[in-house]
């Protein structure tokens, strides 16, 4: 299993998915997981998801109305490949090209931040939010099978714990 965590620490509220980096190293055993982190997204990373049969990105995303969103994802062919960051849609699509076979199976956490200016720290409701992140890891890695995953995304669609704003 590839855990991946990007964003950036320098930008308030970016940081999420590298914090919940730190907490899965501190909190669960490794055996079998490799944590990666990353300011962004890469064509190289594509490479990371060789040999593997479960993969989570995690990042940060501008505010909306739930604390994060689950979700599987398929491949995808964007502009984004073309630019300095990609999505993760677009990362297996490039794995599907340069294996020509599926990429693993792999979800995205999306933790929901409000701040995300140079130099900003962690806002209180983006640690909030990240709180509700970590509960989900928890459930995820206390059974890490895809089939599980699949299960929770579907119920978390219809997820919709909404931020509490000052």
């Amino acid at each position: 299993m590839l855990i991946f965590g990007y964003g950036n620490p320098g930008r308030g509220d970016d940081v999420l998915g590298p914090l919940l980096l730190d907490y899965i190293a501190r909190h669960f055993n490794l055996d079998g997981i490799e944590l990666l982190s990353d300011f962004q997204l890469q064509i190289e990373h594509a490479l990371d998801l060789a040999d593997r049969e479960l993969v989570l990105f995690a990042d940060s995303a501008m505010p909306g109305e739930i604390c994060y969103k689950f979700y599987e994802l398929l491949p995808e062919k964007d502009r984004s490949y073309t630019s300095h960051a990609m999505t993760p849609q677009s990362v297996l699509d490039v794995y599907t090209d340069i294996h020509g076979q599926s990429p693993p199976a792999s979800f995205l956490l999306s933790i929901m931040g409000e701040t995300f200016e140079l130099g900003e720290g962690l806002s209180p409701v983006a640690r909030q939010n990240l709180l509700a992140a970590k509960s989900l890891v928890n459930e995820l890695l206390a059974e890490p099978e895809i089939k599980t995953w699949r299960r929770i995304a579907e119920q978390r669609q219809p997820f919709r714990h909404l931020i509490q704003h000052k």
